[in-house]
């Protein structure tokens, strides 16, 4: 009986989000539905919380581990290592660019505990290329090598970063190997043209942050393949990146940086997904914060402007995010009057359920106020001995404020749609203003890990082309091609990859007709 059912057996994939305050999880079959979800809290160790995930999962669903066949982890490891100063290793920086681009040094707007983490050995050397490839300067091989010798022992990590890189890349590639021969097969080299765009100092910021966390997401990857193993479970580990797509488990160990912020992107895709609409906006209310995305043609709105983390400037793609701080654990305090009520932006965060009113805790946060509204069903008892003006009060503050924010994430003044998702979506009327409707879809308090889960896999590409040396659909084609063949290496099945992004901008102050093109293809696993 067994033998005739195994061709179709089901085949099944785990999506895992890690936020602040819960870990999600969700259990996806070939069709997408949603079999299971589980939320647990993050514990400090966040393996832990991952581990106990992945338990409960195949405990609760009764799913044979065997049939799962991907795993896919959204996480927030690398932002919170970058923004509170924590498990960075020391990068040594060569920048090749001398003499032209020695006006501003390298880390010149790091602030000084981020500068410290990451230690001094920063260096400029000769070397670079104009904006169309051609050499400013050659390199200087003999000092490379003593720069090296330098770093030896003093740094975990090396990045490398030319001018114009991404339209030449011999020069930060032959580097590569002198580093090595000095420092070792095993020195972990980041690549400034692999990673960031054309601007120099974001794209050096950007290959700086990634050297620095490479520990970080090794000790990720590495838990986590040990969690799924642990269970039985060989599936493919794909980790979620900022832009909604995946990487491999190895190629993340290369590029972590790109795991940025990919939690409020796993919402807007599971958004997506759980609504079946393909344009309008996304509120995620979690435990401490509300996060307001956009969703266009069913991937995320991506920010124009240039992306801060841990106060760092970056280049490399972001979800346009807005980001209050109203969620499930919000405090609220009351004044003397009514009026003097005030909403966060502090927040119980994961000790909701010592310190939350209806769970016999002492402090007034934004859940006891919509279960004492009625928006959600609660034991009387506790609720009773809630002020009910100052919990309308708090509740007037807080649809203020997601409205306010909704109107600022819109790009016209018609009423948009918008889906809730989060676990603290009863924080929410069934009436907003300026939303011309409320969409709450099923399982919307695990949207982020179903994001996870669905992930494609993506490649881009963003380099200047000379249009005296090939034609305009030369230039284009190449471009997509290399797109494409970056979603491969990523892990895409090469026959679902399609182009989802071009631009092209004529640079009108370079000579020679120069294009910048930029382009992103994506595709099923």
């Amino acid at each position: 009986m067994n033998h005739t059912m195994t061709h179709n057996e089901e085949m099944y994939r785990i999506g895992i989000d890690v936020g602040g305050t819960n870990t999600d999880s969700a259990l996806l079959d070939s069709q997408l539905n949603t079999i299971h979800t589980v939320k647990v809290h993050t514990t400090r160790d966040v393996n832990e919380g991952i581990v106990e995930s992945v338990r409960r999962l195949i405990a609760e669903s009764g799913v044979n581990p065997a049939q799962v066949r991907y795993a896919m982890l959204g996480t927030t490891h690398c932002t919170n290592a970058i923004v509170e100063r924590k498990h960075l290793g020391k990068v040594g920086l060569i920048r090749v660019g001398a003499p032209a681009t020695t006006s501003i040094p390298p880390l010149a707007d790091w602030d000084e505990s981020l500068k410290a983490a990451i230690g001094p050995h920063t260096y400029v050397a000769k070397g670079g290329y104009e904006y169309d490839g051609r050499t400013i300067v050659d390199l200087d091989e003999a000092e490379i090598l003593d720069i090296c010798t330098r770093m030896k022992g003093e740094v975990d990590a090396v990045a490398i970063c030319g001018v114009f890189s991404p339209v030449n890349t011999s020069q930060e590639k032959r580097i590569e190997q002198l580093a090595k021969q000095v420092l070792g097969e095993d020195m972990p080299v980041t690549l400034s043209h692999e990673i960031g765009s054309i601007g120099l100092l974001e794209r050096e910021n950007a290959s700086l942050l990634n050297g620095a966390l490479l520990n970080v997401i090794s000790g990720v990857v590495h838990g986590f393949e040990k969690a799924l193993q642990g269970f039985g479970i060989q599936a493919g580990v794909y980790i979620c990146q900022n832009d909604g797509t995946l990487m491999r488990s190895e190629y993340a160990l290369r590029y972590p940086i790109l795991t940025i912020a990919c939690g409020p992107t796993n919402s807007i895709r599971g958004a997506a997904h759980l609504s079946g609409l393909n344009d309008a906006l996304v509120v995620d209310i979690g435990g401490t914060t509300t996060d307001i995305g956009v969703l266009m043609q069913g991937f995320p709105r991506q920010s124009s402007a240039a992306v801060e983390i841990g106060g760092v400037r970056t280049n490399f793609r972001m979800p346009d995010i807005l980001s209050i701080g109203i969620g499930g654990g919000t405090i609220v305090r009351a004044g003397v009057a009514p009026e003097e009520v005030t909403v966060g932006p502090d927040s119980v965060g994961y000790e909701l359920l010592q310190r939350g009113r209806i769970f016999g805790g002492d402090t007034l946060t934004a859940t006891d106020v919509a279960v004492k509204l009625g928006r959600f069903e609660w034991d009387g008892a506790l609720t009773e001995n809630l002020d009910e003006a100052i919990c309308r009060q708090a509740n007037a503050i807080i649809t203020r404020d997601i409205e306010d924010a909704i109107d600022r994430m819109k790009t016209s003044a018609d009423p948009v749609d918008v889906i809730l998702v989060g676990g603290g979506s009863i924080l929410v009327p069934d009436k907003l203003e300026g939303v011309a409707r409320i969409v709450r879809p099923d399982h919307l308090d695990a949207a982020n890990a179903i994001g996870a889960a669905l992930g494609e896999v993506s490649g881009e590409t963003e380099r200047i082309y000379s249009l005296d040396d090939m034609t305009y659909d030369e230039a284009m084609a190449e471009a997509r091609s290399h797109a494409i063949e970056q979603a491969v290496l990523a892990g895409a099945d090469r026959a679902t990859v399609q182009i989802v992004l071009t631009e092209d901008i004529p640079i009108a102050y370079l000579p020679g007709n120069a294009l910048l093109v930029k382009v992103k293809a994506a595709g099923r696993l």
